[in-house]
């Protein structure tokens, strides 16, 4: 169970490397003719009336959500009687590193689900293929989603992407830690003031309340977070120069470290220590992402609750990253396959609401305000946060800029450096990387 459940860092993470796929595939009902000719009888998404046509898709659902993927590409089988999708599912890491060899040799996907800050790379590169149709013959527009998810899709001014859903980072916290220490359980601490006295009164309990982690799962996301509330950024608005050694920036990143010095966290947490001694309730508060919810619920041993992340900054602002569908283009083009991917992305992102179960919220506006999404509790009590998510901006090659943050805010926490001479150092790194991606991808 932990295995899959920390499996989740992967998910979401920006990774490195190869590995080998397991796949799974979905049957449709008959078979199929792959190299169909003739003009494609399709319109942009809205409907497929071709040959039959099995398409691959590549994803990297390694948890508990990949069930409920797989399950939703069972059903549109089902439905689609001229179109059989099958599943092939890596890890994110070796996904990303795998794809574009695979494109460019002829055995890579139809589609591919692709985190947005990994769109433009992709785009850059030429691995995946314009969706501006799919978004107009579906009247798909920025007012369907929230602003900056739908942006997001976008390289060049040309849309790559087509959102599936979003995943904030959210406010876990132990209600039975909470309770010995004299504290309500069923009221969470909502800003700096409060979250600081609740701290002082768990560590008169016994409990260092907050673990600070010093990877980028999560501690890093947290320090991502808490940065966009001091009012800091991680880019200027072109993302040409690295900013997240600003003032503001070095003070949020001082605020983290200094839980440590207090003794509100132990130093040196190891990876997922501090999501672990919450469930074992070793401590009362981990920020964590929404991903978790579903594993929390498999364990009703612990008593938990969800929340918002608290307000430390002068502004809201929580991490944040979306799913999108992709296109890959492929050396010999089959109208009648591009067709029919539109098509299933369209019945997915109309489904979106069953994707919900697994741990995402919709990336539909329709969806997150009908009932049933707002049926679902816990994930429906983060939904609040897309109107100050921080999600990455979409700049190719930002995936190791990216790292190079979450590298330093190491080396802060464990002790490495001070927190202004590691950010500072990250900073000088990470605009040498800007630079180079400039030159490999242009301006």
């Amino acid at each position: 169970m932990i295995q899959n459940d920390m499996s989740r860092r992967r998910l979401l993470g920006l990774g490195l490397g190869l590995g080998a796929a397991a796949t799974l595939t979905l049957a449709g009902c008959g078979g199929g003719d792959d190299n169909a000719s003739g003009p494609a009888a399709g319109n942009g998404g809205k409907e497929y009336t071709g040959p039959k046509v099995d398409l691959k898709l590549w994803n990297g659902f390694t948890g508990g959500d990949g069930d409920i993927f797989k399950a939703l590409v069972n059903q549109f089988n089902t439905e689609h009687q001229n179109i059989a999708v099958s599943v092939a599912t890596y890890q994110w890491e070796d996904y990303y590193a795998k794809l574009p060899g695979a494109a460019s040799s002829g055995n890579g996907p139809d589609i591919a689900v692709m985190h947005m800050d990994q769109l433009a790379t992709f785009a850059a590169r030429g691995v995946i293929t314009e969706l501006d149709d799919v978004a107009k013959n579906l009247e798909l527009s920025e007012s369907d989603f929230a602003p900056t998810v739908w942006k997001g899709g976008l390289y060049n001014n040309k849309r790559y992407g087509i959102p599936l859903d979003m995943h904030p980072l959210g406010f876990y916290y132990n209600k039975a830690v909470m309770q010995k220490a004299g504290l309500d359980p069923n009221k969470p601490p909502a800003t700096k003031d409060d979250y600081m006295a609740a701290l002082v009164e768990l560590k008169k309990s016994g409990v260092q309340g907050f673990w600070v982690s010093p990877f980028q799962f999560t501690g890093g996301m947290t320090f991502y977070s808490v940065l966009n509330q001091w009012g800091a950024t991680l880019f200027d608005a072109e993302v040409a120069k690295a900013t997240f050694n600003s003032d503001p920036a070095v003070e949020a990143c001082t605020w983290l470290v200094d839980m440590i010095k207090q003794g509100y966290s132990p130093a040196n947490v190891g990876q997922d220590a501090d999501y672990l001694s919450f469930k074992s309730g070793k401590n009362a508060f981990t920020w964590n992402g929404i991903w978790q919810i579903n594993d929390l619920k498999k364990s009703p041993e612990v008593q938990w609750g969800v929340a918002p992340l608290p307000q430390i900054g002068s502004k809201p602002a929580a991490w944040a990253n979306s799913h999108n569908f992709t296109i890959v283009k492929q050396r010999a083009n089959n109208a009648n396959k591009v067709s029919g991917a539109k098509v299933f992305i369209n019945w997915l992102s109309q489904h979106s609401l069953d994707w919900a179960k697994g741990g995402q919220i919709p990336a539909r506006k329709d969806v997150r305000e009908g009932a049933e999404f707002k049926a679902l509790p816990e994930i429906s009590s983060l939904a609040p946060e897309l109107e100050y998510a921080a999600f990455p901006p979409a700049a190719p090659g930002l995936g190791e800029v990216i790292t190079t943050f979450y590298d330093s805010f190491n080396e802060a926490v464990l002790g490495k450096k001070s927190p202004k001479q590691a950010l500072d150092d990250g900073v000088a790194k990470a605009n040498k990387q800007l630079e180079d991606n400039r030159k490999k991808y242009g301006s």
